[in-house]
């Protein structure tokens, strides 16, 4: 036997025993579990939700998130993109209607969520494929130096008022809160009147591009008032403007003001589908609702037991629109038609 070969006798053993510990402290060392998410809710309130998430399980979040209503509809298209080859494991929206059109795509997929059950049954989907949490209402935000008690508006149809020429507002209706509301008014009141109160409505009031925009219109004094999310009236009531909050149509026999829900849904074939599980039921429970609740947007939390902020008024405090969700999508396309053609610049 050569010297070498003596060598590497007596050297293997310890060779062989050091690969075998490289191997296990790389098992027990394997990359970070991690969950990929497209949140349509602003960074700077999901961003310490996720932290907490992160800290609870060791579970990594990375989050993309949207500037603005017209961007964070393009989540979905983005889904959809996507879909040989999923990037996203769970979609954050801060409305309903381009989730249940991902729905519609066969994009999604179910999760018996056992935090679900603290919902009623009209904020999920009952093949589990989509869960409402912390919503908003749909409100005029009103400039109280510009209009006193009296003269202030206390229903949609308003905005159609001469009165108010160029003096109020409305977010362009092709995406977000804005679209879905549309959406609703197209299934309450049927083709015939909801064209004809949107081209109104385009006569006389401005268009805006997102409802914080519109807010800031009226907080600033640029308008007397305009429909809004409640969210984002919250915030510029906090930020000391003169301004203030009415329900619309509240009126006995009225239209009521719709409630929308942020929705939370898994995406089908993803690549961290045990971790998204996981931030599902945690963005589900009764800490984070309420966590929103509390925060800058005050929004209104749907399971029981979790209360509602004194900023924002909730469905058992008002008169709620009734509203079929699953059925309105049903025929966005027809109503996308209508609206683009007459909402999109240069018409």
């Amino acid at each position: 036997m050569g010297v070498g070969a003596a060598i590497w006798r007596l050297i293997w053993p310890c060779t062989a025993a050091l690969l075998v510990a490289i191997a296990v402290v790389g098992c027990d060392e394997e990359m970070p579990r991690e969950v990929a998410v497209y949140s349509a809710i602003d960074n700077e309130i999901a961003a310490p939700i996720f932290a907490e998430f992160t800290k609870a399980t060791g579970i990594i979040v990375r989050a993309s998130y949207k500037a603005d209503a017209a961007q964070a509809g393009s989540f979905a298209q983005t889904i959809y993109d996507e879909r040989e080859r999923p990037r996203c494991d769970l979609f954050w929206n801060n409305d309903i209607l381009s989730t249940l059109l991902l729905e519609r795509r066969g994009l999604l997929r179910p999760c018996a969520s056992p935090a679900a059950a603290r919902f009623p049954s009209s904020c999920r989907s009952p093949q589990d494929l989509w869960f409402g949490f912390a919503a908003q209402a749909r409100v005029f935000i009103v400039n109280v130096n510009q209009l006193a008690e009296a003269r202030r508006p206390d229903s949609i149809e308003d905005l159609t008022d001469p009165q108010w020429y160029e003096r109020t507002a409305i977010a362009k209706p092709l995406y977000g809160t804005s679209a879905t509301h549309a959406d609703c008014l197209f299934q309450t009141w049927g083709d015939a009147k909801a064209h004809e109160f949107y081209s109104a409505v385009k006569r006389n009031a401005r268009i805006l591009a997102d409802s914080r925009e519109v807010a800031h219109a009226v907080a600033t004094g640029q308008l007397a008032f305009g429909l809004t999310d409640s969210g984002a009236a919250v915030v510029e009531m906090t930020a000391g403007h003169p301004v203030t909050i009415v329900y619309p149509d509240q009126a006995e026999g009225g239209l009521g003001t719709l409630f929308i829900p942020n929705t939370l849904a898994l995406v089908k074939d993803s690549p961290h589908q045990k971790e998204a599980e996981q931030l599902l039921d945690y963005l589900l429970s009764p800490e984070v609702e309420r966590r929103l609740t509390d925060g800058p947007t005050a929004h209104i939390p749907l399971q029981s037991g979790v209360p509602a902020s004194d900023r924002v008024k909730t469905p058992a405090q008002v008169r709620a629109m009734p509203a079929d969700f699953s059925a309105a999508a049903e025929n966005w396309h027809l109503v996308a038609e209508f609206l683009q053609a007459e909402f999109t610049s240069g018409n």
